[in-house]
């Protein structure tokens, strides 16, 4: 079993974060099956408990390379997502796991940018920066449940701004060094994240909402989300590798961003029903997603799959 638990990557995290976000996103369906998702997150975090106990020193290994840190980001994401799981059975304490969470983001976001970014080397440049600093934005998304809309709103804030400024630089380095090592490559599909994600943070957090600002922000995602999409398609013909991670958590996220548009143009009085559509081929392509790379991650641990 040791021998199982040294093999469990950083990366799982994305996993993990992707079930908790997938959970969310069919909550519509019934709650058993939120409650699904929120086990098999709950069984990841297990896994990723015991590495950390059993082997710190790979961890700390892992948090010197840009690649590694920026993903372990997913790990906070996720912390606060599955707080908002287990809130009806803990109550208060919850708050706490959030506030944990966030405030571990945080103490990412510095360590990241004096280690990696004040330093910084174009070719190191991954999509996976997106999850440091606009992955906070998840405070934004999970906010309501503690009622605690100002941090919800700054931390959106932050997520949009950082956005803006990583699209520029992410994209430079794709356009300018254009050769990427081939476990890295599925991290491009992260692309599709960071868009979504603040789409479902402001629709979450921020008043009063602009119409025009939402479906802005939503024809930007849609259009990354298709790229994502035919990227993702591509490099599920490579073999495993961790990077595949990427393909859970940014195609979720995209569907509850259309979904949660939807939703708030609906309340706003001004609905676009041919979104319902996209947002249930967007939950399919999600659900098949998710689950594949799930499989994929289990057989590498468990069954002796070769990375």
């Amino acid at each position: 079993m040791k021998d199982m638990i040294k093999k469990v990557p950083v990366p799982l995290c994305g996993v993990m974060l992707g079930f908790a976000a997938l959970g969310n996103l069919l909550q519509s369906y019934g709650e058993g099956i939120r409650s699904v998702c929120g086990i098999v997150a709950a069984f990841l975090l297990i896994l990723i408990f015991a590495k950390l106990l059993l082997f710190p020193q790979m961890i700390k290994e892992d948090m010197k390379n840009p690649i590694m840190a920026s993903v372990a980001g997913t790990f906070p994401m996720a912390l606060m997502l599955l707080s908002t799981y287990v809130k009806p059975y803990i109550g208060a304490a919850a708050m706490y796991i959030w506030f944990f969470a966030i405030a571990l983001h945080i103490v990412l976001i510095v360590y990241f940018t004096v280690k990696f970014v004040l330093k910084l080397q174009l070719p190191k440049v991954f999509a996976s920066y997106y999850i440091v600093y606009v992955g906070i934005a998840v405070a934004a998304v999970t906010a309501p449940a503690y009622e605690q809309l100002g941090i919800g709103t700054a931390a959106f804030w932050f997520g949009f701004v950082t956005l803006i400024i990583l699209l520029v630089l992410v994209t430079i380095r794709y356009v300018k060094c254009p050769e990427v090592p081939e476990p890295a490559q599925p991290l491009i599909c992260i692309y599709a994240a960071p868009t979504s994600l603040c789409i479902a943070g402001y629709v979450q957090s921020v008043t009063p909402k602009s119409r025009g600002f939402l479906l802005a922000m939503l024809v930007v995602a849609t259009v990354i989300y298709i790229f994502a999409l035919v990227k993702a398609i591509g490099y599920l013909k490579l073999k495993f590798y961790p990077s595949y991670a990427a393909f859970t958590f940014p195609f979720v996220i995209s569907a509850i961003a259309t979904k949660q548009t939807m939703a708030c143009l609906a309340n706003m009085g001004q609905p676009i029903p041919a979104l319902k559509y996209l947002v249930l081929i967007e939950t399919l392509i999600a659900v098949v997603l998710v689950v594949y790379t799930f499989i994929r991650f289990m057989g590498f641990i468990f069954a002796g799959e070769k990375k």
